[in-house]
């Protein structure tokens, strides 16, 4: 099966190496790696850096960036190309040696051929002086807590759509088709992932855990609750409730909230404060 591997990337060029660097290791490795520079313009240079054969697309630098677009951008390249299955890999994920293999064998099981497929993802402690060492990453496994991860070889059904991530997961070009692609309404961060599993639910198509199809999460430093997207949650949290009728991200909304930072209605809309008063 024809196998893509999609990347949206905006300033994260250390991590774009060590990706690139994993999926060269992968076996199978895949058939085209797609690279959609946000912005970015030493994208180009990094991948050519790397000897890789990744095909570097070109973004505007419009702000708010948006994700959406160009993973939507980067899986119409990949069907350019005939590629039959669509691994996502977010670009601070470096892939485990078997992820695409573990990808491509459970799509090939007639019983999941049709699923939205998910992968487990570390979180990795910031690297040492070496950096991360390639063949320590499997000794380091230890999955997000927030989400499943089935043993090597299980694939695990599941209902609960709000868990999707977009770090790591697939589909075959046919359920890319039926599910839609991604929303492109929203810009910046935060909610359309969330939104891609609604649309995914709402085409009833099933949500498997890939037991095994494993990635590795590079560190970079954060804010929780991320204050500095404020903006962007709040308008896609909005864009999102529009669509669906429920609020998504309520950790954030809450924690947001908690210190001061916005008021919510009745309804649940949330509003930022500033100097005293809403907007």
């Amino acid at each position: 099966m024809k196998t893509a591997v999609i990347t949206t990337v905006r300033g994260r060029g250390s991590h774009l190496r060590r990706q690139l660097q994993g999926l060269a290791a992968s076996t199978p490795s895949a058939d085209l790696h797609i690279v959609v520079a946000l912005g970015d313009p030493q994208v180009a240079e990094i991948v050519a850096e790397e000897g890789s054969s990744a095909v570097v697309l070109e973004l505007g630098a419009a702000e708010p960036i948006s994700i959406a677009q160009g993973r939507n951008r980067g899986a119409a390249a990949a069907l350019r190309e005939a590629a039959e299955l669509l691994v996502f890999l977010d670009v601070d994920c470096i892939p485990s040696a078997e992820m695409i293999g573990r990808y491509r064998h459970t799509v090939s099981q007639p019983e999941h051929a049709d699923a939205l497929l998910c992968g487990p993802v570390t979180y990795l402690a910031p690297p040492g002086p070496r950096g991360y060492v390639m063949s320590e990453l499997k000794a380091q496994r230890n999955p997000h807590p927030a989400r499943p991860a089935p043993p090597d070889g299980d694939v695990l059904a599941t209902t609960e759509y709000a868990l999707f991530w977009s770090l790591s997961f697939a589909v075959t070009a046919l359920t890319w088709n039926r599910i839609g692609g991604f929303c492109e309404r929203y810009c910046g961060y935060g909610g359309e992932d969330t939104d891609f599993a609604q649309c995914a639910a709402a085409q009833k198509v099933s949500m498997r855990w890939v037991g095994g199809a494993h990635a590795f999460h590079q560190f970079h430093p954060t804010a929780d609750p991320p204050v500095h997207h404020l903006d962007d949650i709040l308008r896609n949290a909005a864009l999102f409730y529009e669509r669906w009728g429920w609020w998504p991200m309520q950790g954030w909304l809450a924690a947001f909230e908690r210190d001061g930072l916005i008021v919510r209605d009745a309804d649940g809309r949330p509003y930022r404060l500033r100097n005293g008063g809403c907007e």
